[in-house]
């Protein structure tokens, strides 16, 4: 099952654009600078039914013609992907006659060496097919933790923050990234401390970050940021925290313009379960109908 933590990770860069300059200059890998830059379907299943779906792909347009962006999140080593990823470049290839690059996204060095590897197909010593990706991750991307180069780049502050997740450097990251989103504008600096929540995944950064949301004040904070000090205040006891995270649940709902009908709610406000309450909470930072969080029988019921 894909986890919220993988969308995330990808998502940083369908979501900011700009991140692909900022990366690709980071390992000094000469990028076109876009004139337009457009989203593609990520569906890329022939007629014979096999399933084939890329996490991420862009179309960008510069002076040089088109180019195309394929961004895989990967948590660990997995042979099966040379399959797939050579399937993905070599369909974008054809339809839309252009160069393919495949950017993979880790957060562990483990995973991104395996990942930069060329993965071959054919005979071991004449492959007829090479796939070389671009990898990024603790390994590449620079820790950010000067306030000055956070405010320039807040993106790119951010997507350190994503790869050294589990790297005890991390909490300065945050740190500087929550004082850098506050020198932007209120809605893009909003969105991005979701989606830093989001790709930091069951991590002690995440608590870190959360930490920071509900015991600092920012003007960027969103409805979501806020009901954080009210989850805090509800610790100690199972019943208290369960009832502060169905709070965090229907804000985070009624920010994202998801409507709740009452035997949703009553279904939210009446759950005790902290682990499941967590488990919605964390599919609402995307959600745009109640079915991507409690399936289509609630949608129905939205509906109905």
């Amino acid at each position: 099952m894909i986890s919220l933590q993988h969308e995330a990770l990808h998502r940083v860069f369908r979501d900011n654009p700009e991140l692909y300059t900022s990366v690709f200059k980071v390992l000094d890998i000469p990028f076109p600078s876009p004139t337009e830059v457009a989203v593609v379907d990520t569906d890329l299943t022939e007629i014979k039914p096999i399933e084939r779906r890329a996490d991420t792909i862009m179309m960008f347009t510069s002076l040089e013609g088109r180019h195309v962006v394929i961004s895989e999140s990967q948590s660990k080593p997995d042979e099966r992907k040379t399959a797939a990823w050579a399937h993905y470049i070599s369909h974008v290839h054809v339809k839309f006659n252009c160069p393919v690059t495949l950017l993979v996204i880790c957060q562990d060095e483990a995973t991104a060496t395996w990942a930069a590897a060329p993965k071959t197909i054919g005979l071991p010593d004449w492959p007829t097919l090479s796939v070389r990706a671009v990898v990024v991750g603790p390994h590449n991307i620079p820790v950010i933790d000067d306030l000055a180069e956070a405010v320039n780049d807040v993106v790119l502050t951010m997507f350190s923050a994503l790869t050294h997740a589990r790297s005890g450097e991390v909490t300065a990251i945050l740190e500087v990234l929550a004082d850098a989103l506050d020198t932007t504008d209120t809605t893009s600096a909003g969105h991005i401390a979701e989606q830093t929540e989001v790709g930091l995944g069951n991590t002690d950064a995440r608590r870190i970050w959360r930490d920071l949301m509900a015991t600092k004040t920012y003007r960027y904070q969103s409805e979501y940021a806020q009901m954080l000090r009210a989850e805090g205040k509800a610790e100690g006891k199972a019943e208290g925290k369960a009832e502060g995270e169905a709070a965090v649940l229907l804000r985070l709902l009624d920010h994202r313009g998801v409507v709740v009908p009452d035997a949703v709610r009553e279904r939210i406000t009446s759950c005790t379960d902290t682990t499941v309450i967590e488990a919605w909470v964390d599919k609402a930072f995307y959600a745009t109908s109640l079915s991507d969080i409690f399936g289509v029988d609630d949608e129905r019921q939205e509906q109905g």
